[in-house]
């Protein structure tokens, strides 16, 4: 079997098509010796491999035969995520670990708390190089490896935790080991067959000889979106951030704190012609932050067909404007949005809060309830002049969660958006742009850039009949397109969110 990386477009292709289709087979795994997204506490894997696998399965400092295999985006930049993979294997005692976005694969070995790079090749070239990558972590090659006190270790046993119930276990590589299990918790090894056709996917039933303790409670990420200045791209970059998230497999929840209700329209909520069929007017987040005892985050929340799966959407309306000195004036405003996200913090993994273009009451809520900010920037002139009101916000705003006991918000970085895609300017113009932002506002700049493209103008424009009246239908661009330059941008942008914040 060949390889061709240029057939691989986006991550899930890299796992596929390279990973699961050709490395893993040419370097003698099969699929009862390596597991797929795979956890251990806050640690996610995309692959764990197994030179050998005895059963009960336990990683610890004592069994370094093992490989991690992290798969990224086509377009991502390896170098981006050696500290992410340093800490998977520092942390869990593996002793090699392969990343690779199919335009080129690198073999990193653990080296007490360091590692080093000891294999590189482009992924053009990995048909000529597979016998090194073969004697580098090849399943045969890593049966006979060596400890740190340079003892030969052959055929040793190997506890995993099963990717079903490893999401409970905290990693604690320096524990003693536990005690002997009990037989009837350990299935037998002879349970897992020696030799399962390639398409098959094994979940061994595994009872772990470890005592479980109480699950973690869920770690719900709140995300802002702000920038003072309007018409720079917020309300694209939440409902399809909020789209690529979905597909990564989080639970969503976005907030429309604007009451021009942009998200509210884009996530094709509005499904009336005139104000009389408004069904919006009487349930929104006006309602959530009017009241301590009612309204609560369930009731408000509308499930949006807008992307596939599907996202939860509180909604905005235009009253919204006619409240806010009455909501300002209240001693518990600022609070009550804080206080209700905490009840459904183990319903959602991820909440994206679209917020007005000004330095208003609605915007300060936001910042306040956020753990993160998401600053989107066209990065022209009038924009980055407005990040010096942006940083004056922050430090406002996180005066106030100090005293309340709330953690400052963690700026992920200014986000350039709607970029012109002109040939010259992408060359030569926009890394000047870029680099003003660090230099002058002391900003990070993400890594991520969406540019102006007609796949965003034209699925956010879609519209359905129902009867005689034509309404607005929008979807996500990874919806509309999902193979489009502007579906895989959101798709690199939603890797870098959840690295940043810990989540991938």
């Amino acid at each position: 079997m060949t390889f061709n990386p240029n057939n691989c477009r986006n991550e899930s292709e890299v796992e596929t098509k390279l990973i699961v289709s050709y490395l893993l087979p040419k370097l003698g795994y099969t699929p009862d010796n390596w597991h797929q997204e795979i956890a251990f506490g806050n640690i996610r894997l995309d692959f764990l491999s197994f030179a050998t696998q005895v059963l009960p399965i336990v990683i610890d400092a004592e069994s370094p035969m093992s490989v991690i295999i992290e798969a990224k985006h086509p377009k991502e930049n390896l170098d981006r995520h050696i500290r992410k993979l340093k800490r998977y294997l520092t942390s869990l005692n593996i002793r090699y670990g392969l990343i690779t976005n199919a335009k080129e694969i690198r073999i990193y070995e653990r080296v007490a708390d360091d590692i080093q790079l000891i294999f590189k090749c482009a992924g053009q070239d990995i048909e000529t190089k597979i016998n090194e990558i073969y004697a580098l972590v090849g399943r045969d090659s890593l049966k006979i490896v060596k400890n740190q006190d340079n003892l030969e270790i052959e055929d040793s046993k190997i506890n995993l935790v099963t990717p079903e119930l490893v999401s409970e276990v905290p990693v604690q590589p320096n524990n003693p080991a536990p005690a002997e299990p009990e037989p009837s918790q350990i299935s037998e090894p002879e349970q897992i067959p020696d030799f399962l056709p390639d398409n098959t996917e094994i979940k061994p039933e595994i009872k772990l000889d470890i005592v479980f303790p109480a699950p973690t409670q869920n770690t719900m990420k709140i995300i802002a979106v702000y920038h003072n200045k309007g018409g720079v791209g917020k309300t694209t970059t939440v409902v399809n951030l909020a789209a690529a998230l979905s597909k990564k497999g989080n639970r969503v929840l976005v907030i429309d704190l604007d009451s021009q209700a942009n998200t509210t329209f884009a996530t094709g909520l509005v499904k009336f012609e005139d104000e009389e069929q408004d069904d919006l007017k009487q349930s929104n987040i006006l309602h959530i932050l009017q009241s301590e005892d009612f309204y609560s985050i369930s009731e408000v929340a509308r499930k949006s067909n807008f992307c596939t799966p599907e996202i939860d959407v509180i909604p905005s309306h235009i009253e919204l404007m006619q409240y806010e000195t009455e909501l300002n004036s209240l001693d518990y405003s600022r609070m009550i949005l804080i206080q209700k996200l905490a009840e459904v913090q183990e319903k959602y993994d991820i909440v994206l809060i679209d917020t007005p273009p000004s330095l208003n009451f609605y915007a300060r809520v936001a910042l306040i309830a956020a753990d993160y900010l998401i600053i989107p920037s066209d990065l022209k002139p009038f924009a980055n002049q407005g990040l010096i009101n942006v940083k004056d916000f922050i430090k406002k705003v996180n005066g106030f969660k100090k005293q309340i006991g709330k953690n400052p918000l963690e700026v992920l970085g200014v986000l350039a958006c709607k970029i012109s895609t002109n040939g010259k300017f992408v060359q030569y113009s926009l890394p000047k742009r870029r680099a003003t932002i660090p230099k002058r506002y002391g900003i990070e700049i993400m890594e991520s850039v969406i540019y102006e493209r007609d796949d965003l103008a034209k699925c956010a424009e879609q519209t359905q009949m129902v009867g005689d009246m034509e309404i607005a239908d929008p979807i996500s661009v990874l919806d509309f397109k999902p193979d489009s330059l502007a579906a895989q941008e959101f798709e690199v942008l939603a890797m870098e969110v959840l690295e940043k914040i810990g989540e991938k």
